[in-house]
């Protein structure tokens, strides 16, 4: 059994009163939809058609919703509904970025996520979803998908050529359309204008270049009226990505200390897991202090989705910690042979909480440029090695390692620029990249963040190392290189974390 809709814009009329029902219906608050209607205009003066479509969930046979919400918040019903507990929410915002409808909102009053859920209160009383009720044309038309008989199967087998959105994601969308636009139902085909009919927009256009806007817009469709959407990661996310490179970077040198002639005493027995823990405790503040509801954080642990890398990456974090410390017991206790031997042990633990953060954002399916999997989890590793030695640095400067983190340096400079310039599957992602350099460092100023980013970490590596082969490096010097390393970084992180968003799902 697997409900769906059947949506048939050859007679919507664009009275938005399926957006008002559901509205009411639902007591969705002022600024966010459940559905709402798109117009889109096609055509040039005096021949211009204004076109509709109302989006909403795709109640997905394979919804990447469900897979990433780590605390099992999001369920597929047996009668195909994606439904959601909002008691359980802990507001993480992972599953608004797998979706690649657009389909859910964070109740900023509530804290938790909401989306349609098919008015699965009316349908489980035999009663249509209220959207349907009120369509005066007709247009929307719900039923069983898999029942033959059914008004929404009867319409699609008696009228040819209906569609669904974003299939290419692999999500098995449950809403089909007839007779609507293809400018309409893709995304980042139409242009976007400065504000809507109507009304201001509630968040900027995508700050495409003019060059870049001309390869992705048809220059005879403008979006004349949509639902804009917050991003929803910001700089929490880019900077947990920096703590917890720092935390496995140092754990990955960690064995190879013993053998630097400049690490001696506290450096050589101790720096690398007390940067371990200090700054996996500020990665875990990071995580926590992001969620909408940080008071239900410990429903990751308790009532656990196993599917969600959010899940598995706490079950990481938890382990590297652990052997962490385990590491600092047995060199406190005087087992140093047990402390080194765990060191290398924790190699994997380190790998695993540099890299899993590319399996996570994969799991993202509403953002195509962070699923770019076979550059970003390297990508990762070598972002990690690189802030993570230049944390060691100040206690430990060694030449050779110097010369490493330059060379590491370079190797994030050459990801971030194949990133940017290198081939994506998706027009999602291609547009992504082409905003990675549109992202500003910081408020108010026009310098971008990715290329001053990665400029900065490339610099400070670079510095660093010259600074210990002219045999010049002072411990204060060295920890200035750090500190402008780790800020690089999270200025990378910022363009890529805000450009992954910025590209349109409605």
């Amino acid at each position: 059994m697997q409900y769906g809709f059947v949506l048939d814009q050859r007679r919507c009329i664009g009275c938005h009163a399926c957006t008002v029902a559901c509205k009411s219906e639902n007591e969705v608050p002022l600024g966010d939809f459940r559905t709402w209607v798109k117009y889109t205009e096609v055509g040039a003066f005096p021949a211009v058609r204004r076109h509709f479509a109302v989006l909403r969930c795709n109640q997905c046979t394979a919804a990447p919703c469900v897979t990433i919400c780590p605390v099992t918040a999001l369920h597929k019903r047996l009668d195909g509904i994606v439904d959601l507990d909002k008691d359980v929410c802990i507001g993480c915002k992972a599953c608004m970025q797998a979706c690649p409808y657009d389909a859910l909102y964070l109740n900023e009053d509530t804290g938790g996520a909401e989306k349609c859920h098919f008015c699965a209160h009316r349908v489980e009383q035999g009663l249509k979803p209220a959207c349907e009720v009120v369509c005066p044309e007709t247009a929307i038309v719900s039923g069983d998908l898999h029942d033959p008989g059914s008004p929404a199967s009867r319409l699609l087998a008696e009228v040819p050529g209906a569609v669904a959105r974003r299939v290419e994601q692999g999500t098995g969308p449950n809403v089909f359309y007839l007779g609507a636009h293809p400018a309409t139902l893709e995304p980042g085909t139409a242009q976007e204008p400065d504000m809507y009919l109507w009304s201001d927009r509630r968040l900027p256009k995508p700050p495409l270049p003019e060059a870049d806007a001309a390869r992705f817009y048809r220059p005879d469709a403008r979006t004349a009226l949509d639902v804009d959407h917050k991003i929803h990661w910001g700089w929490r996310v880019s900077a947990y990505l920096v703590t917890k490179g720092i935390a496995a970077g140092a754990a990955l040198w960690a064995p190879f200390v013993a053998f630097m002639p400049a690490a001696q005493g506290f450096a050589r027995d101790y720096l690398p897991e007390v940067l371990v823990l200090m700054f996996l405790a500020i990665t875990n503040v990071l995580l926590v202090a992001d969620l909408k509801r940080p008071r239900q954080f410990l429903s990751i642990l308790l009532r656990p989705n196993t599917r969600s890398w959010l899940v598995k990456g706490a079950w990481v974090l938890t382990a590297f910690g652990a052997i962490g410390t385990a590491v600092l017991a047995a060199r406190l206790f005087g087992f140093d042979g047990l402390a080194d031997g765990l060191r290398w042990t924790n190699l994997v633990g380190g790998s695993l909480a540099a890299a899993y953060t590319a399996f996570l954002f994969a799991q993202c399916e509403g953002r195509d440029l962070w699923q770019h999997t076979r550059t970003l989890l390297p990508h990762l590793l070598v972002q990690a090695l690189c802030v993570g030695g230049l944390a060691l640095l100040p206690l430990v400067p060694d030449a050779k390692l110097g010369m490493a983190l330059a060379v590491l340096a370079l190797a994030h400079h050459a990801f971030g620029l194949w990133e940017h310039l290198g081939p994506h599957e998706t027009a999602n992602a291609r547009m992504a990249a082409a905003l990675l350099p549109t992202v500003p460092a910081w408020r108010g100023t026009r310098m971008g963040a990715f290329h001053l980013g990665m400029a900065t970490t490339t610099g400070s590596a670079v510095l660093a190392m010259l600074l210990l082969v002219a045999g010049i490096a002072h411990p204060v010097s060295l920890g200035l290189c750090a500190l402008l390393g780790a800020a690089g970084l999270f200025l990378y992180e910022q363009a890529y974390v805000r450009a992954g968003q910025l590209p349109p799902l409605s």
